[in-house]
């Protein structure tokens, strides 16, 4: 009997799943969930991305590449779409599933070392599936401020987490941060965060 296109997606799934858990088991600290995220929160975080703003835009912490096929279906260019994933794994996974977009196996939180080289304008939008909050408030404040001193004022940093609070305070920063609705469905719920640099007047940039 051949094998359904709805088969074949449902193993896949079920794989990913698999080595979300796996990876989970090995680096509870580096993966952060037991499971992708869900199709409907990666659809909200990638709906964030202004596509007229110019610039690549960065993905952290891709996975199994459910916000990276996401992006790509929002619009995003693959040739625009640079990820760093720490995973070596994911990265072979990733290369596989999405020979046009750009996977550099790094750290992202030491993003300006990483992408040193790599990208050569401000980018439009830095996606984020980084388990924040598994990490100590500090290193999430040095990861924001790295980021935000990539983007342009304006140009946002998003981030899911599966708390009520952010997980960056606005009190880390000179930084704004907008919320949506959580998205029930996923799970655990979840919600996502965008964290902007405000435009300033020059008046005020003295």
């Amino acid at each position: 009997m051949p094998v359904t296109r709805r088969a074949r997606a449902i193993s896949s799934k079920v794989l990913d799943e698999m080595r979300f858990l796996k990876s989970w088991v090995e680096r509870p600290l580096t993966t952060g969930a037991v499971r992708p995220s869900s199709a409907g929160l990666s659809r909200l975080m990638a709906s964030l991305v202004e596509l007229e703003r110019p610039g690549p835009v960065i993905e952290l912490g891709p996975g199994t590449g459910v916000v990276t096929k996401a992006l790509l279906e929002r619009g995003v260019a693959p040739e625009r779409l640079f990820s760093v994933e720490f995973n070596p794994e994911f990265c072979k996974l990733l290369e596989r599933r999405y020979p046009d977009v750009r996977f550099i196996q790094g750290d992202a939180y030491d993003l300006k070392g990483t992408l040193s080289g790599v990208i050569d304008q401000p980018p439009a939008a830095v996606v984020s599936s980084l388990p924040l909050l598994t990490r100590p408030p500090q290193q999430r404040v040095d990861l924001l401020g790295q980021a935000l001193d990539l983007l342009e004022p304006g140009a946002p940093f998003i981030q899911f987490s599966y708390g009520v609070s952010p997980p960056i305070s606005a009190k880390s920063g000179d930084f704004v941060i907008e919320r949506t609705s959580w998205v029930v469905l996923n799970l655990p719920p979840a919600r996502v965060w965008a964290y902007r640099r405000p435009f300033r007047p020059v008046h005020d940039a003295a």
